[in-house]
């Protein structure tokens, strides 16, 4: 075991944290936090927060101190990886895809197969739908080599939550570089467009709007899913809505983008909103969208070789990725571009085995 390397919380809310703990796992370094999530109010640990540092935990049998909520100094002494079930559960309408997000490549390099049952919010303000992470995320990962399946097993909207997700991985030697530099042209749009405890005609118009407004643009083949159910077998909590959908290109590119529904916001508008995000993302011309180029930050640091891309946005989730990924892993990225402007991300990673 290495020094311990201390990380200001102070300077980035969640995600720094589980971007901290996670690479910690991965790097068998122990990491103390302190300052976390200072510039919030409360400042302090989350249900949610605590939950993904339990999953990561659990995965390297982790020693944890400070680990209570509203507490502002963690310490994080990662011991010995682990396989086998691991059950979660938020206990509110805290991001299961960012529970996920914070687990997956920890559980990657685990001695074993590994199953994430996670319960949550799959739809919730604030984070990737869950949907984000089936249509964009996880086939964008699998490019590396990391061979997972995420079952939506019920869908949880804020504030009620109760939604749940099973992911199952086999575990990696390695992790393949990826490049994304070539947006290429759009030959596909696919969504899924949902409501739970509410009418049919809510998923329906969600999508008709999106699909419309996409159209409208020059997208010809569009095809968004509808996902509703009969008030008397509906299981969920809800109520909630949303729509996701992907935009696949000729260079094997995906680009994202949702919308959540709003209590008297209507669907039309939750659908047009989502398909002027895409329109967004795709008016750039880079080949990774603004939500996913912070994710793939630290399985590009841990990959075999030279990773790149080129984002959509250079945003302060980014930013943050990339600081504490180079202070953890010892790497160096290269960046071409202004914050809140398209960039180009690279970087060497150090081949990062079990």
């Amino acid at each position: 075991m290495n020094d311990v390397t201390t990380i200001d919380g102070a300077v980035g809310g969640g995600q720094l944290l589980r971007t901290s703990i996670a690479l910690s796992a991965l790097m068998g370094k122990e990491i103390r936090m302190k300052n976390i999530r200072a510039n919030r109010s409360p400042p302090g640990l989350k249900p949610q927060h605590i939950t993904a540092v339990r999953a990561i935990a659990a995965l390297v049998n982790a020693e944890v101190k400070g680990l209570d909520l509203g507490s502002t100094d963690l310490l994080f002494r990662p011991r010995s990886k682990v396989a086998g079930l691991l059950s979660l559960d938020v206990g509110t309408a805290g991001s299961v895809s960012l529970i996920l997000q914070a687990a997956l490549p920890v559980a990657m390099f685990a001695p074993g197969s590994v199953t994430l049952q996670v319960r949550g919010g799959t739809d919730v303000p604030w984070s990737p739908p869950i949907d984000y992470l089936r249509l964009v995320f996880m086939p964008t990962i699998a490019k590396m080599g990391l061979t997972c399946s995420l079952q939506l097993l019920r869908r949880g909207h804020y504030p009620k939550g109760g939604g749940e997700v099973l992911a199952k991985l086999a575990p990696v030697p390695k992790l393949k570089p990826i490049e994304i530099t070539d947006i290429g042209e759009v030959h596909s749009i696919k969504g899924v467009s949902h409501c739970v405890k509410l009418p049919q005609h809510v998923a329906e118009r969600q999508a008709k709007s999106c699909e419309g407004a996409l159209r409208e643009r020059g997208y010809g083949d569009v095809s968004i899913d509808l996902e509703y159910f009969p008030p008397e077998s509906d299981p969920h909590l809800g109520p909630g809505s949303g729509i996701a959908v992907a935009a696949s290109t000729t260079t094997g590119a995906l680009i994202g983008a949702d919308s959540m529904g709003e209590r008297g916001l209507p669907a039309e508008k939750v659908g047009r909103r989502c398909s002027m995000r895409l329109l967004e993302e795709l008016g750039t011309g880079m080949s990774v969208d603004s939500h996913l180029a912070d994710m793939l930050i630290p399985y590009m640091a841990i990959a075999d070789g030279k990773s790149e891309i080129r984002i959509s946005k250079l945003t302060p989730h980014a930013i943050t990725n990339v600081s504490v990924t180079e202070q953890v892993v010892g790497v160096k990225f290269e960046i071409s571009g202004d914050a809140g402007k398209p960039a180009q991300i690279a970087v060497n990673g150090i081949g990062l085995g079990k």
